[in-house]
């Protein structure tokens, strides 16, 4: 298990060296595959090459209308007069859930003796001339590499968020 420190650090220099050419669909599932690169702790001149794929499914769009039915359990109850202000002022409450998958049972793990600069450099090169549009190049901490797929599934929300808000719109779904 992770200490809160070990997580943390791993969030912080995780990168993402390549992300994929499309985002999250709005009205379907989407697979990212992955290479995530890292040096093994007790290695020198090695790095391991994980690769295998998220699935991120349709985002779901979640709507407060219920709230007046939920109990917050240990919250003020003027939450819910705040929330009901909020909704009368205008203001769309809903936002988007989405769920990821992450599938071990289809990674693979390859160790290669160079250095993680060449090891990424020929990463790059690669996934350039494949065009592979779904491929992300992450370099992460070795025994939290989880935690770099989690950095990029984050990000992808983040940056797919607008385009499914305006898909929605769009139908006028929300």
């Amino acid at each position: 298990m992770l200490s809160p420190d070990h997580f943390q650090y791993a969030m912080e220099t995780t990168k993402v060296l390549h992300e994929p050419d499309r985002r999250i669909e709005t009205f379907g599932a989407t697979r990212f595959a992955f290479e995530i690169l890292s040096e093994p702790m007790d290695s020198v001149g090695k790095v391991c090459i994980r690769r295998g794929e998220v699935e991120a499914q349709k985002p779901q769009l979640v709507k407060p209308e219920g709230f007046q039915d939920i109990e917050l359990e240990g919250f003020d109850p003027k939450v819910l007069k705040v929330i009901e202000h909020l909704r009368k002022q205008g203001l769309d409450l809903s936002f988007l859930q989405y769920g990821f998958q992450f599938k071990r049972s289809e990674v693979s793990t390859e160790i290669i003796h160079d250095r993680l600069e060449n090891v990424s450099e020929k990463a790059l090169e690669a996934v350039r001339l494949s065009g592979n549009p779904s491929l992300a190049i992450i370099e992460s901490v070795d025994d939290a590499w989880e935690v770099g797929i989690m950095k990029f599934t984050l990000d992808m929300i983040m940056k797919s968020s607008e385009i499914n808000r305006f898909d929605l719109k769009r139908r006028g779904l929300i």
